[in-house]
């Protein structure tokens, strides 16, 4: 493997960093603050053609491949992990299943716009009774003619205030557990269809989550994507991707907090000396520097092996359990060396704090993934 980024690669890298410099920096604490989503910049994001790094130019994207959309991801999350996120829903899981899956109509009419940032996609699975134990979810999908007709409640949808279309995860054999879930296309506009309350959250508060409800809404039958008996395994052969991208997701907030915490330790004086000369506090970031720089070698070589075509699902759970630790290592590091200023709400040392939990959760928790990666050594013994 070559660790060298190619200049293409390192060429968005540079352009997503001077976005984020000049637009994204300036404003990520008054999207905290506001938690209002920050639909102008999300717009910009698609006229720029980010939200099409990972399809193919025939489908409206640019082509640039996994480990390119992973640097992207990177370098918004260290702006703002409330659009980082909101962008990684429409560039992935929002809009994948759409991609390759949808019919010629639903790539032209929403597809295409939604990699242009004129519309946005989401996806529903969690429930309250269904997080990662997804075989227990109770939202159907009943055949009805030449429709189907579902129903069900789903919580903790990203994007929903906001979205125009859903994938929807839903039972079409509710007695098979996870192999009988199938997905749905569903329009917002659908009768039936209602965005429920939104989610008051600790952190990413400007990348709204809300309720999705159900209430026999009806679809076409082309709006079930992949046909009936498939969806298990159309959503078992993403879940690579979505704990890379947010291993990705993790080492930009890794990266800011570190970032904070170097600068303020390099302009408080204590005892006649900035206080990074203090041996406890320049382990604090040394740590946090190693750390960093372990996870991204984790989340680039299995960034690097889904554009080799080779998914490796043991190496990506293992960067997302690793990135997504470390950034909350990283953002208690840089709160404990701002002392006081790291609890207060002027100093963006807290916002980190506080969004690193965010990244605890989605792609499987830590406990799901060390269970995953155990597995995947039992089958390599």
């Amino acid at each position: 493997m070559d660790f060298r980024l190619t200049e293409e690669q390192e060429l968005l890298r540079k352009s997503v960093a001077q976005f984020v410099a000049r637009e994204v920096l300036p404003r990520a604490a008054a999207i905290d603050e506001s938690g209002e989503f920050p639909a102008d910049l999300f717009r910009r994001l698609g006229a720029l053609g980010y939200f099409g790094a990972r399809y193919p130019p025939e489908l409206g994207g640019t082509g640039a491949g996994h480990l390119a959309f992973n640097l992207l991801v990177e370098e918004l999350a260290r702006g703002s992990l409330s659009l980082a996120a909101a962008a990684a829903m429409q560039s992935l899981m929002g809009t994948h299943f759409l991609a390759a899956l949808g019919t010629p109509d639903h790539k032209t009419r929403l597809l295409a716009p939604a990699l242009a940032g004129e519309a946005i996609g989401s996806i529903a699975m969690t429930e309250p009774g269904a997080g990662s134990d997804l075989g227990a979810m109770k939202t159907v999908a009943v055949r009805d003619g030449d429709s189907w007709r579902l129903s069900g409640r789903k919580v903790w949808v990203t994007n929903a205030p906001v979205a125009d279309f859903f994938t929807v995860a839903a039972k079409t054999d509710p007695a098979a557990g996870f192999q009988g879930i199938d997905l749905f296309l569903v329009e917002r506009k659908t009768p039936g269809l209602s965005v429920g309350r939104e989610i008051a959250k600790l952190g990413t508060r400007g990348c709204p989550a809300s309720e999705l409800l159900l209430e026999d809404v009806r679809v076409p039958r082309e709006n079930l994507l992949g046909g009936p008996g498939s969806g298990h395994r159309h959503l078992g052969a993403l879940l690579s991707e979505i704990r890379v991208m947010t291993a990705s997701l993790a080492l930009g907030v890794g990266r800011a907090a570190l970032d904070a915490a170097l600068a303020y330790s390099g302009e408080r004086v204590q005892f006649g000396k900035p206080i990074r000369e203090f041996q406890a506090v320049a382990h604090r970031l040394a740590d946090a520097a190693t750390e960093l720089e372990a996870a991204r070698g984790l989340a680039y070589r299995a960034a690097w092996s889904l554009d080799q075509g080779k998914p490796d699902a043991k190496l990506a759970a293992m960067a997302k359990l690793f990135a997504s630790e470390m950034a909350n290592r990283a953002a208690d590091a840089a709160t404990r060396v701002l002392g006081s200023y790291g609890f207060a709400m002027e100093f963006g040392a807290q916002r980190h704090f506080r969004d690193a939990r965010f990244l605890l959760y989605g792609g499987g928790t830590s406990e799901i993934l060390r269970n995953v990666i155990a597995r995947e050594l039992s089958r390599e013994a």
